[in-house]
């Protein structure tokens, strides 16, 4: 191969890098802990969509619970992402775990 070659494949494999992160941030992924009490949903970017809180786990005198249910929530969401970004990743990169190394060669 030559550079041209070379060059022109990097390029395609960037933009299916761009439309696979285009697409998982369009994702909204649940995350639910404590009997559904605490609900989190985030996107393929890892950002915090929404949180409910059911009133019933809101207790005054016990604010660290509420504080681990979110907690939990949130963390159990991201690691999905994750999951789910690592996923698409393999799919384009035939398996190769090449991870963190391309979505910040990519600007991921």
């Amino acid at each position: 191969m030559d550079m041209k070659q070379i060059m022109e494949q990097a390029q395609q494999f960037q933009q299916r890098i761009a439309g696979m992160q285009e697409e998982l941030a369009g994702q909204r992924i649940t995350s639910s802990v404590g009997g559904g009490m605490v609900t989190a949903v985030v996107n393929g970017r890892h950002e915090l969509l929404e949180l409910k809180i059911d009133k019933e786990v809101i207790d005054p005198d016990d604010p660290v619970m509420l504080q681990d249910l979110i907690i939990a929530a949130v963390n159990e969401g991201m690691t999905k992402a994750r999951d789910a970004t690592q996923a698409e990743m393999a799919k384009l990169t035939g398996g190769l775990n090449m991870g963190a190394s391309l979505s910040g060669l990519f600007g991921g």
